[in-house]
């Protein structure tokens, strides 16, 4: 049973910014990416005390079985069942204390609330200097469990050069915060057309000629003078594919080439097209083409 908490208790741990106890078994943060940190805990019943001031916190619950739990948050407290697919969400500034009475696993995402103004400032006409997100304790969402799936794939993978994947699914993910959690839902600005021609035609030349970099969607956003969001919709409107995705597919195509008319090895080659190792370049040729690089290269 969960025992009762006193007044003075309660107003204690609303109150007092505690660093977090449990460390994860998994985390973002030495791989360098930007606006969002994601990880993973995996932890036995206990209790913890977090307080992030720039940072919205979103919870999903990957615990094979319910969870009993108690959360104070907001100056409101919920005690219940958490079971796996449960999200809560955590407004930047705002305490919040937890404690659970049975192993707990959960994949905690991060995401910075100047980053979510700056999405806002960029799709909606309110002033997103007055924007708040509402605070969740349990819901379904399944975007968001989606979207965090994702994550969870690439921290597993620590594919290096994977920056513009992860600044898309934070644009994703903020964008989806502003439609279905802000106070007031803001109507987000839609665009009904693609990149203009000439614009197309730099981001394809740019990539094109930066292959073996890491290409970052800032660094396309830049060039045309536009913001990312706008620039993953109207790219994807023009042709089909985000540039994730694109991206990914000229390496591929490049690869192609080389391993036809060069002698390269397939480290070479891999380094040349901007994967970062052998086994990154088979691993992705293989899902493109359904074959390894060697065997295309001898059919």
């Amino acid at each position: 049973m969960m025992k009762p908490f006193s007044s003075s208790y309660l107003q204690r741990i609303a109150t007092d910014p505690v660093k977090l106890l449990h460390l994860p078994i998994l985390s973002s943060r030495s791989q360098g990416w930007e606006n969002i940190v994601v990880e993973q805990f995996q932890h036995p019943p206990g209790e913890e005390h977090h307080h992030f001031n720039d940072e919205h916190a979103i919870c999903l619950s990957m615990a094979p079985r319910p969870v009993r739990l108690l959360q104070i948050k907001g100056g409101r407290t919920y005690v219940g069942l958490q079971s796996r697919g449960d999200v809560s969400l955590t407004p930047a500034k705002m305490p919040h204390f937890a404690r659970w009475e049975s192993d707990d696993h959960c994949l905690q995402i991060r995401i910075a609330s100047q980053f979510i103004q700056n999405i806002a400032r960029e799709t909606i006409a309110t002033d997103p200097d007055q924007l708040e997100l509402r605070l969740e304790f349990q819901v379904r969402d399944p975007q968001l469990e989606a979207i965090g799936t994702m994550l969870l794939s690439e921290l597993k993978q620590e594919n290096v050069g994977g920056k513009l994947y992860i600044e898309s699914l934070a644009n994703v993910l903020a964008v989806h915060l502003l439609r279905q959690y802000a106070v007031s839902k803001p109507d987000l600005t839609l665009y009904e057309i693609g990149l203009p021609q000439r614009q197309l035609s730099q981001i394809l030349e740019y990539i094109d000629d930066h292959l073996n970099q890491e290409i970052k969607l800032a660094d396309l956003a830049t060039l045309l003078g536009i913001s990312q969001s706008h620039l993953s919709h109207r790219f994807k409107q023009s042709i089909g594919f985000t540039p994730h995705q694109y991206l990914l597919q000229q390496r591929i195509e490049r690869a192609k080439q080389l391993l036809k008319h060069s002698d390269q090895s397939i480290l070479e080659i891999a380094l040349l097209c901007g994967f970062s190792s052998h086994s990154h370049l088979s691993q992705q040729f293989r899902k493109l083409t359904g074959m390894t690089p060697n065997d295309y290269r001898i059919v």
